[in-house]
């Protein structure tokens, strides 16, 4: 059972963790070179123009005293206004969140639904063709770069075949590429995964009982071997989360998604802060709430934690 005490401690565990992101990113973001009143004054601005937008943004004080009023309005909810759009940040960052859930939650599901299946099959099927081609594909699905993927799809099936569209968010056509793309890697874990785990399973002195009960392979392939293997995977998809987060950014700047991603890589370049540290924050937050879920769902899963 979760007590409170755990609630608190992840509470805090939290705290933590979205003080220390806003920390780094604060200050990588004033090291990194260029100037944001240089930039969107433009070239043919003066250097008093420029001063004088500087001083309004604060940026010419020091990095400690700006860091100060950054925490405090933080405090306060405030997150500072885009230095494009003039526009809260939070309320630019809200309006991509959407479109970045829909293609993890798409792309998740898909690696989900056809890895998981595959990855059963070569356990089952061990030292066959079969299993030798879905060890296979694991290996390219993880060894094939994401952006190299998601580059060639757009040249063979928009390009030269005219088949889907090659960027931006509209039908479930957009929503094809970017989802095979993002989940390609994915999909290569969950079926080296399952197939390591469920091979260890097969064997165990359990599985023997259930088959000599007479129970038929279905069943004690699916309610003994897979619930006992599926552990190793939550724990290792738990983790991996941040690498498919790390995913959503590359895939939505490679197919112009607009999401959470394409914002924050475009407001990188524009030295636009207040967007990047917004973003950061909140893909720091999905990060450890996602967490936080795969440790509620071990006590699901295991009932020697709910006993512990």
């Amino acid at each position: 059972m979760i007590t409170g005490r755990y609630l608190l401690e992840r509470l805090l565990q939290l705290l933590v963790t979205l003080w220390a992101i806003s920390l780094v990113v604060f200050v990588m973001l004033r090291l990194a070179p260029g100037d944001p009143a240089s930039i969107m004054m433009g070239e043919q601005a003066s250097p008093e123009q420029v001063d004088a937008l500087r001083r309004d943004m604060g940026l010419d004080e020091p990095i400690l005293v700006q860091y100060v009023r950054y925490m405090e309005n933080l405090l306060h909810g405030d997150f500072g206004r885009s230095v494009r759009s003039h526009r809260p940040a939070l309320e630019v960052v809200a309006e991509r969140i959407p479109a970045t859930l829909q293609l993890m939650a798409s792309g998740f599901l898909l690696a989900l639904v056809v890895g998981l299946p595959i990855g059963i099959l070569s356990a089952v099927k061990h030292g066959s063709m079969i299993d030798a081609l879905a060890r296979l594909l694991a290996l390219l699905a993880q060894a094939i770069p994401g952006f190299w993927l998601g580059l060639m799809m757009i040249i063979v099936f928009s390009v030269k075949f005219g088949w889907l569209p090659v960027a931006g968010r509209g039908s479930i056509a957009h929503l094809i590429m970017p989802t095979i793309t993002l989940s390609f890697y994915f999909l290569g874990l969950i079926i080296r995964i399952t197939r390591s785990e469920l091979l260890d399973v097969l064997n165990q002195d359990y599985m023997r009982t259930a088959r000599a009960k007479g129970l038929a392979e279905r069943i004690v392939l699916i309610r003994h071997g897979l619930r006992n293997s599926m552990m190793p995977l939550i724990t290792i998809l738990g983790l991996e989360l941040g690498t498919l987060l790390g995913g959503a950014v590359i895939t939505e700047t490679v197919f112009s998604w607009p999401g959470m991603g394409t914002l924050t890589v475009n407001s990188i370049y524009m030295h636009d802060y207040p967007i990047v540290q917004a973003s950061v924050l909140l893909f720091g937050a999905l990060f450890i709430v996602i967490n936080a879920v795969v440790d509620i769902l071990y006590f699901s899963i295991d009932p020697r934690l709910r006993t512990a």
